[in-house]
């Protein structure tokens, strides 16, 4: 039988409670006899309560450690590795946080590292995107081996909540590095949704034309309570800084509901929101290929048509 342990993310003491939702929705697809969130923080207890209501998780394992106060990858990663014994898969969600984590986990345990899981096949084989998501692979882990694995947060919904697992506080004895410290996070802040959580998404690309003229698209997510995201040509312009990027070298990303706005569709950006619910797409120029997979298209100058919209809104 499979048993999964799940490396919460959380930031300031709050779960990052959409992806490590998601990725024990895709624990869950395993049919495991047992799922564990374990919670790395100096003072896990907060984000441990949280984790402990999703549904399906059977036990939390607050480990609190002064070292564990700012999740850098090589002091979490030893004490993952030592945590691991027993476990079958160790999941992460595949955001910044679990991208760069679980390489470190994987190495230390001697495996290789299953990236983006999307669905499960068995519980040693599982789908994942490749070319930019053209294309999809299943992969198989030897049976042998412990799966380490980080979980494409936009293919899986978020697992129920109204859980009630219990929480224990434990230890973990593993060496942890000297030659890595934290020195400072230098982090955008905005009273807005997080983009990857986001339930609305409103994005701005080349068309908008400049920094000054992104106030436009701003002001429109506002009015709908959305996040803000931007293409990689708005991001190269020095319109919005690159953590806003959605796409393939962005953020992957799948809200209810997308509105991309003088956005062309290249390639690499519709690669980070075919899981969109709803795409709605607004361009001037009728060939864009955004159009192709946008569900509601609007042929228009961006600059007469958001002011409408806001309107009536």
């Amino acid at each position: 039988m499979s048993n999964v342990l799940v490396i919460a993310e959380h930031l300031d003491g709050a779960l990052n409670a959409s992806a490590t939702a998601k990725t024990v929705a895709a624990a869950q697809a395993l049919s495991p006899e047992a799922i564990h969130v374990a919670v790395f923080a100096a003072d896990p207890a907060g984000a441990a309560t949280e984790a402990a209501t999703i549904a399906g998780v059977t036990k939390v394992l607050a480990v609190a450690d002064a070292a564990n106060a700012q999740a850098l990858a090589q002091v979490l990663g030893p004490q993952i590795a030592a945590l691991a014994s027993g476990y079958s898969h160790v999941f992460a969600p595949s955001t910044t946080f679990g991208k760069d984590l679980m390489p470190v986990v994987a190495a230390l345990l001697g495996v290789n590292q299953v990236s983006d899981l999307m669905t499960v096949e068995g519980t040693h084989a599982f789908k994942r995107p490749i070319y930019a998501g053209n294309a999809i692979v299943t992969v198989e882990v030897p049976a042998d081996q412990v799966v380490v694995a980080t979980v494409r947060t936009a293919s899986w919904q978020e697992a129920a909540r109204g859980g009630s697992a219990a929480v224990e506080t434990t230890t973990v004895q593993a060496s942890l590095p000297t030659h890595t410290r934290f020195v400072g996070l230098a982090a955008g802040r905005s009273d807005r949704p997080d983009l990857q959580s986001a339930k609305r998404v409103v994005s701005g690309g080349r068309g908008v034309g400049s920094e000054e003229n992104f106030k436009i698209i701003f002001d429109f997510a506002d009015k709908l309570g959305a996040a803000v995201g931007a293409s990689r040509a708005a991001v190269d312009a020095g319109y919005v800084p690159n953590e806003m990027q959605v796409g393939q070298t962005g953020k992957i990303i799948a809200p209810e509901l997308y509105i991309a706005i003088g956005i062309s569709g290249a390639i690499q950006h519709l690669t980070g929101i075919k899981d969109a619910g709803t795409i709605v797409a607004i361009n001037k120029d009728p060939d864009s290929a955004i159009f192709e997979i946008a569900d509601i298209g609007l042929v228009g100058d961006l600059f007469q048509v958001l002011p409408d919209l806001e309107a009536a809104l």
